[in-house]
């Protein structure tokens, strides 16, 4: 980072202590040393003022984001978290007094509306997906299609983390049992089984097609890689979310964060529909 050396001082003793030794993956690590970048080079430390007006600034920050820059509701939100986090440690380190939390108002009012996916928008987006893998007539894009058919699902059925899915490897599926292995943030991990017949027959068949992604460069056990056979990152896959979030006329600013929350709601519903 090109700038006041106190501030690099102070993002790589955050870094370290509570990200990097609590586990969290360097995809964490690279986005909360992004977030921090950005925010002392907006709030330079010599600009910062007193120590208590650190909130105030920070929340500066977050409504320009939110208004100025039209950043997303979901983006606003984890940056808070991350600075939150952040004046937690610089409070404990004894370098500020902190008295707060931060505040809330700094996103505007169109984006607290409800952007929870109704059941027919959630039958529309898997209705997108599997309609490009019928109409494909590209052996090796239909591989990429049902990779992603695979990674929607486990992200609705199942509500696996993004991060989880981008950590799991092609032994971490049991074919006979249908039991999946799921790695969690802090180094645990759990089993789960794919209750869907058609879920269960796509992970089969992107297991058998995985070869085709394989160039023998180290991540071969990587259970999703790109086309260029490499593992793919958060963005990648948002990127593929939005896709077939467009293509089925979704037009509410979801994530693949919402995909994997929105199951509960109609478990019932979609249960039922599978019997």
């Amino acid at each position: 980072m090109a700038g006041n050396p106190s501030s690099n001082k102070l993002i790589e003793g955050f870094i370290s202590s509570q990200v990097i030794d609590k586990g969290l993956d360097e995809r964490t690590v690279k986005a909360y040393r992004l977030d921090l970048e950005h925010l002392h080079q907006w709030m330079p430390l010599e600009e910062s003022g007193e120590r208590e007006r650190w909130e105030g600034k920070i929340e500066a920050y977050l409504e320009y984001l939110s208004v100025e820059k039209n950043r997303r509701p979901s983006t606003i939100y984890r940056k808070q978290r991350v600075f939150d986090y952040y004046l937690s440690y610089l409070s404990a380190q004894g370098i500020i007094e902190r008295t707060r939390s931060l505040k809330h108002a700094h996103l505007k009012k169109e984006a607290k509306k409800d952007v929870v996916l109704s059941k027919g928008e959630i039958d529309a987006f898997f209705q997108a997906i599997n309609q490009e893998y019928t109409d494909l007539n590209s052996d090796f894009r239909r591989r990429i299609c049902l990779r992603d058919q695979v990674m929607m699902g486990l992200l609705f059925y199942h509500g696996i983390e993004v991060s989880e899915l981008l950590r799991m490897e092609v032994g971490d599926y049991d074919r006979k049992k249908a039991v999946l292995i799921v790695r969690k943030k802090n180094g645990k991990a759990c089993s789960v089984y794919l209750f869907s017949k058609n879920l269960q027959g796509q992970m089969a068949r992107w297991l058998d097609e995985h070869e085709y992604f394989e160039r023998g460069e180290g991540y071969d056990e990587w259970m999703f890689l790109s086309k260029l056979g490499k593992p793919l990152s958060m963005k990648m896959i948002t990127n593929i979310f939005d896709k077939y979030r467009v293509l089925a006329g979704i037009k509410k600013e979801v994530t693949p964060k919402d995909l994997k929350n929105i199951f509960g709601r109609y478990a019932e519903e979609v249960v039922k529909g599978m019997g």
